[in-house]
């Protein structure tokens, strides 16, 4: 019987994104293939820290803990790594405590087409172009930034997940009119279209599995903003009133409810993220992802008209 992937909410991940190799990508950027293939052989026994996304990835993980019975959460290593390179990420793996026994090593190769083989919602990794790539062929994929902090992450194990709205878990179609006119024609076109949900967008995917993990928590406790809920998930975006509404509405009409609410008009992200430690926060503007990501590891989604 195969193992039954499309059940799962899988993540593919690079092993730039899940560990700190800057010193071996700079050996492989300036020296080679052959260079960097000696340098993580001979390196093999000693372990890389963690890169920016490991603190979401541990954490995510610890859901099949939680749920022993359903194991909801794979993550999939996806690398452009040969097999012999990829020995030291796998030996890093048990003793992170990272459940990840699925590893596609692709030799050059790109990674981001094989996430239709493994039913993946979402493609971390730390090369730009790739990701900008990935996107514009459908796939719901984002670039991972440097955080320095993301080796710091410690204490509890709640999952905390940050998303913007517009370009992130829906399309860019309100964007488009603020574009094009400005607040005015952005509150106006919103205010008239409040009852019309929003198309989704390329996180909206991982947002609806995350939403079917909470709810195995039972019913009553989905609705409570509670430290014992094991994944609390956040919308940050830049709409305020009299915007505010179609978003509520949309994700009302697709049956998502979210733990907390930012409607910040404008107000600096970093200054609510910093409060509130998420493990992840993705958002498709870069200009809200560079002052956060100093404490915050940030993924940028290169989507829409914002980054045409």
């Amino acid at each position: 019987m195969a193992y039954p992937i499309e059940n799962k909410l899988v993540v593919g991940i690079t092993s730039t994104a899940l560990f700190d190799f800057s010193k071996e990508h700079e050996i492989f950027v300036t020296e080679g293939l052959e260079a960097f293939r000696a340098f993580q052989t001979e390196h093999r026994k000693e372990l890389p820290l963690p890169g920016a996304a490991f603190p979401f990835i541990k954490r995510l993980l610890h859901l099949n803990t939680v749920f022993p019975e359903e194991r909801p959460v794979e993550v999939i290593m996806l690398s452009r790594n040969d097999p012999e390179a990829g020995l030291r990420m796998m030996d890093a793996m048990p003793h992170y405590g990272l459940d990840i026994s699925r590893s596609f090593f692709l030799s050059g190769g790109v990674p981001y087409p094989y996430m239709k083989a493994v039913n993946a919602c979402l493609y971390l990794s730390t090369n730009k172009h790739e990701v900008k790539e990935a996107v514009a062929g459908g796939y719901p994929a984002g670039h991972v930034l440097p955080c320095a902090a993301a080796a710091l992450d410690e204490g509890d194990t709640q999952l905390r997940i940050a998303f913007d709205f517009d370009g992130v878990l829906v399309d860019d179609e309100a964007e488009t009119q603020y574009a094009d006119g400005g607040l005015p024609l952005f509150f106006h076109y919103e205010v008239e279209n409040k009852d019309r949900p929003l198309r989704d967008g390329p996180l909206m995917p991982l947002m609806k599995r995350l939403s079917a993990i909470q709810k195995l928590q039972g019913e009553n406790s989905s609705r409570i903003n509670s430290p014992d809920k094991a994944i609390r998930i956040s919308i940050v975006t830049a709409r305020n009133a009299p915007a505010h509404e179609r978003l509520i509405n949309t994700m009302k009409h697709l049956g998502l409810e979210t733990d907390e609410l930012f409607l910040t008009g404008g107000i600096e992200k970093k200054n609510i993220l910093d409060i509130m430690k998420p493990q992840i926060f993705f958002d498709d503007q870069i200009g809200h992802l560079t002052p956060a990501s100093d404490n915050t590891p940030c993924v940028h989604i290169p989507f829409g008209i914002r980054n045409k």
